[in-house]
């Protein structure tokens, strides 16, 4: 369930990489990033809680020692004493429990063990059906306006003032990470139980709702300001981990797209996007000032090489250099070349002597299976749309024969034999998408809404998950990205900014320097953690709705892009992204389960410092490349959202990302750049040729997009307001014709008997009878009424 992207080779600024990207990282990693490290004490009272209670029941033997017999007869106790009124007592059995789904830890001797018990234990505890208990008790401390209160009166918060709900979520993150990931030693009843859980948490049982809308409840609740305690990075985390078990991850996707299509009577896809990728290498990173002044020097005295793979050797300044002097030297991005008033070294081929062939790359650094495993070709088929066919045609007739045939595509008489090649090659290449049958169904549904009748939609989890999510959509939106602007590394802080932190800041601060780089390492890690599963949570929901129906699509994209979503993910970028890839904001010896199975080791501020021997950060690195793709989902095909990365200076931000080795990340980022080539002028081209090439290498061709050339139709003066305005009312219909049941609707008879509609019951609210007397004279009495218009309009 993974892609690989394997870069070889490298250079002093982009190390060589192996990063896998897939809906999630390994299992233990996963785990680990559930608890701060400033939660590590609560393992050991966890197993406290367990072992006290245990030991009252059982005597002389170990959990791990009990039949499943026995085990499930104490879990229906530990059951039983959650309903007790108590808050203490029920607190120390949600531990206990907890302990259990943490996999006995003081029992094994190994991560394998405590990753085996934990899946045993998990299994064991939904059966018993633990969760619903678990979502009973959530409600109950969601609902519990004291401890809102008191976190909003308090002028700092810890995690003390969450403890009932991290011990809840915690649980719960553990039973759907474990019940969703498939191990080998996988049993024929556990897969049943993945099935009926799996459908238990996409469907409406809880309370009328999908389970993951009460947690879009929690995040709401949150970023207003009601509840500043609330555990936010579990939330967001439990959250992603919902959607990705009861809607599926990329690969589920790609099956999904296949059986639409068949069911739609549509070609196949063309290729496995997934594939492809896949197979897929990186470039080498564009040289830096300091490299491009070294080759100009060599050069003079004839002794300069070329680099054959090089992506890009634009003058674009150290991406090392701090904040400040990058941004005095953005104004000169347009020019953008090695050295101002220079041709670009690599487009003198007429001027210079060729450069003698460069000596072969050591062994080591490309190993033959690579070297013939290259792709030849372009790595995408080429497509067409039908809309692009029909202005193809459109401008042919207007200059071979003077007139059009509107939306005919089939009548090619009187246009010369070239344009029929022509127009058979695009035919050959045209790519119908999913979406475009739907906006055709969604037009006739719209015109003919009595003819066709009702249409017919599957209670899916994304369609269930859709509607539930409709009334607040905008909420739950901005709610996100309010969170991930708070995570973000080039977020400066403020005093109305809200408070992410509440689950990592320990009720006594460090007093010690140990304790203070301890912390800072923690905070940092937990911010990472955010964005990551922010930036997976928007591309799964963005992803699932485009494939349900493009308008459910649209609808959400539209909210995210009026929230500023394209400027916040630049922002984002416009850092030392090489530097944000590669942190070290781990400490292995106090991740789970490493920490719970093996001796402590004394820390010290070098190995704080040093951090893991890893070269790059996975968490990071993917959600940079989710960041990536949700701006390409939000831009492509619109005019105007290609317009603001223009306006907001995109292009040399993105083209710093292109210095990460990641094939996966660079297509995103060449794809960006390429819907903006034309708007970006001739001398921003000519300046980028490289850039240009690696665009015309890797991304998906369409026949007659001249992207490089600036000579579009489509550039032309933007109108923002009236093209999302366009499309706003296309989803109001949609929603309102899909999703507003009001009886009768438009169409629903009209009562024109004066008699029947006086007689007709209304109801009024309960304490209108007090107030009746001053709304009578508010509302009628003292409002003069005037008498000739009203027989005028009569």
């Amino acid at each position: 369930k993974k892609l690989r992207g394997m870069i070889s080779g490298g250079s002093l600024e982009s190390p060589s990489l192996e990063f896998e990207y897939g809906d999630t990282d390994c299992l233990t990693a996963e785990l680990s990033e559930l608890y701060s490290y400033t939660e590590e004490p609560e393992f050991a009272l966890n197993r406290a809680c367990f072992e006290e209670d245990f030991r009252t029941q059982v005597k002389d033997r170990k959990w791990t020692e009990l039949d499943v017999a026995e085990q499930k007869a104490y879990v229906m106790r530990l059951l039983d004493a959650l309903e007790v009124t108590n808050r203490d007592r029920r607190l120390k059995v949600a531990r206990a429990i907890l302990y259990l789904a943490q996999g006995v830890f003081d029992e094994c001797d190994t991560e394998e063990d405590v990753l085996h018990w934990s899946r045993h234990n998990i299994f064991l505890l939904h059966g018993m059906g633990t969760f619903t208990a678990l979502l009973e008790l959530l409600s109950m401390e969601i609902d519990n306006n004291q401890a809102c209160s008191t976190a909003v009166r308090k002028p700092a918060i810890s995690l003390a003032d969450s403890t009932e709900l991290r011990v809840l979520l915690s649980i719960m993150y553990l039973m759907v990470e474990m019940v969703r990931s498939e191990a080998e030693d996988n049993k024929p009843e556990w897969r049943t139980a993945r099935e009926t859980f799996k459908a238990e948490l996409g469907s409406p049982l809880y309370n009328g709702e999908p389970f993951a809308l009460l947690l879009f409840t929690m995040v709401t609740k949150f970023c207003s300001m009601n509840a500043p305690h609330f555990p936010m990075k579990k939330v967001l985390l439990l959250l992603w981990k919902t959607i990705l078990f009861t809607l599926g991850g990329f690969e589920e996707l790609q099956e999904l797209k296949v059986r639409g299509r068949e069911r739609l009577n549509l070609p196949p896809l063309p290729e496995d996007s997934i594939k492809v990728v896949r197979s897929m290498r990186a470039a080498s990173p564009p040289a830096s000032a300091v490299e491009l002044i070294e080759q100009q020097q060599q050069q003079k005295r004839g002794r300069r090489s070329l680099k054959q793979d090089s992506l890009d050797t634009y003058g674009e300044r150290d991406p090392f250099k701090n904040d400040e002097a990058r941004d005095e030297e953005e104004d000169g991005d347009d020019v953008d070349g090695a050295i101002e008033g220079e041709v670009d070294p690599l487009d003198r081929d007429t001027i210079i002597q060729p450069p003698p062939p460069p000596p072969p790359l050591p062994l080591q650094l490309c190993p033959p299976s690579e070297r013939l495993s290259f792709p030849k070709g372009l790595p995408w088929a080429p497509k067409v749309r039908e809309k692009d066919i029909e202005h193809f045609l459109e401008t042919s007739r207007n200059k071979f024969i003077g007139f059009t045939l509107g939306s005919d595509t089939e009548t090619l008489v009187g246009l010369p034999r070239p344009i029929h090649e022509s127009v058979k090659t695009l035919k050959q290449h045209k790519y119908i998408s999913i979406a475009e049958v739907q906006i055709k169904r969604e037009e006739e549904l719209q015109q003919c809404p009595l003819t066709l009748g009702e249409e017919e939609v599957e209670d899916t989890p994304i369609e269930i998950l859709y509607q539930g999510m409709l009334p607040n959509l905008s909420q739950y939106v901005i709610a996100l990205l309010k969170l991930l602007l708070a995570a973000a590394p080039t977020s400066k802080a403020k005093t109305d900014s809200i408070n992410i932190l509440a689950d990592v800041l320990p009720e006594e601060m460090p007093i010690t320097v140990l304790q203070s780089m301890k912390l800072g390492v923690d905070v940092n890690r937990h911010k990472e953690i955010i964005v990551k599963a922010i930036s997976a949570l928007l591309l799964l929901l963005l992803k699932h709705f485009k494939l349900n129906h493009i308008y459910q699509f649209e609808y959400i994209s539209q909210h995210l892009v009026f929230a500023n979503c394209i400027p916040l993910i630049l922002k984002f970028f416009n850092q030392n992204i090489m530097s944000y890839i590669s942190a070290k904001n781990s400490i292995c010896a106090l991740d789970f389960p490493h920490c719970v199975v093996y001796e402590m080791p004394e820390l010290t501020a070098e190995s704080l410092e040093s951090g893991d021997s890893t070269q790059f950060c996975w968490r990071n690195l993917f959600s940079c490349i989710n960041l990536l793709r949700i701006l390409n989902k939000l831009t492509k095909w619109k005019h105007s959202r290609t317009m603001m990365l223009v306006v907001f200076k995109s292009a040399p931000i993105l083209k710093r990302a292109l210095k990460v080795k990641q094939a996966m990340m660079q297509l995103y980022v060449l794809k960006l750049l390429k819907i903006q080539t034309k708007y970006l002028g001739r001398q921003w081209r000519k300046s980028n040729m490289k850039t240009m090439s690696a665009i015309y290498q890797k991304v998906r061709h369409r026949l007659n997009d001249d992207w490089a050339y600036g000579n579009d139709i489509d550039a032309r003066p933007w109108d923002f307001q009236a093209e999302e305005c366009a499309l706003r009312e296309s989803i109001e219909r949609f929603n309102n014709r899909r999703y507003d049941k009001s009886p009768g609707g438009e169409f629903a008879p009209v009562d024109n008997c004066l008699q029947s509609v006086l007689g007709q019951r209304v109801e009024l609210p309960e304490d209108f009878h007090y107030s009746y007397e001053m709304w009578l004279e508010r509302e009628v009495f003292s409002q003069p009424i005037q008498w000739d218009e009203l027989l005028q309009a009569q």
